[in-house]
């Protein structure tokens, strides 16, 4: 997967793309990842990519000329063809993992970081094919949320992960909270790790990780269980796990 970003602030992406998962990705030539500063493209001896708003206000917004010259630029090295360009905007799609995992298929992204009050609204219209949020809040400018979408996305990339099962234990990627994970030592500080979990019975460990995703689920986020086929098995654990809740409720 090709992924270019265009931000003010390329340095901002140097450490976080040089470390973990993501380094080794680029490594192994899973990822490319690729900064072009925007202010590059700026025509005036300034080099200034923002102006008062039309209209008054408070704020600058960010015109629309360096982007369309850096986006002519990025088509150009690209052999004419761009994929699919993210502006990462407050006023966007709540981002999931199942906008993850669709992204993930794609082989080249575009991010687009805005700062200031935004951009011009031409640069919305006519560039962008996906605008994202990762959250009801407003942040300095669109580098943060882009670095979140691009780790998330490239977990999907096949090979980018040790094991393709790894992605999908993940919280989220089948609808569910993820169940919990244990290691040496068996005992520590008098909590033991369970039983079933050193059986050897795959079967029984695979039920047990289901059911405590299943619990965990009705615990803290009940509300995602309405987004997930559950199997017979499913509805049957998740009848007598709310029972169990209730039986506590009542005790207390």
């Amino acid at each position: 997967m090709k992924i270019d970003i265009l931000t003010l602030f390329p340095q901002m992406f140097e450490s976080p793309f040089d470390a973990s998962i993501i380094k080794r990705a680029i490594d192994k030539k899973l990822l490319e990842i690729n900064t072009i500063n925007i202010r590059d493209f700026s025509q005036n001896k300034h080099h200034t990519v923002d102006d008062t708003p039309f209209g008054g206000g408070a704020g600058m917004v960010m015109g629309p000329e360096p982007v369309f010259e850096c986006m002519d630029y990025l088509r150009e090295q690209r052999g004419g063809e761009l994929g699919r360009v993210i502006m990462m905007c407050p006023q966007g799609e709540p981002f999931s993992q199942g906008y993850a995992k669709e992204l993930g298929k794609e082989q080249h992204l575009v991010f687009l970081c805005g700062h200031y009050e935004g951009f011009d609204e031409r640069v919305r219209e006519t560039l962008v094919t996906d605008e994202i949020s990762i959250g009801d809040y407003v942040l300095t400018g669109g580098e943060l949320p882009a670095m979140v979408v691009v780790d998330a996305v490239a977990r999907m990339v096949p090979g980018v992960l040790g094991e393709a099962a790894s992605a999908e234990e993940d919280s989220f990627y089948n609808g569910l909270l993820e169940h919990p994970h244990y290691t040496k030592p068996r005992e520590y500080r008098g909590q033991v790790v369970p039983d079933i979990l050193l059986s050897g019975h795959h079967g029984n460990i695979r039920k047990w990780r289901r059911r405590q995703s299943l619990l965990r689920t009705i615990e803290r986020r009940p509300e995602l269980l309405t987004q997930v086929e559950l199997t017979k098995e499913d509805k049957a654990a998740l009848q007598e796990l709310l029972s169990y809740l209730q039986a506590l409720d009542l005790k207390k």
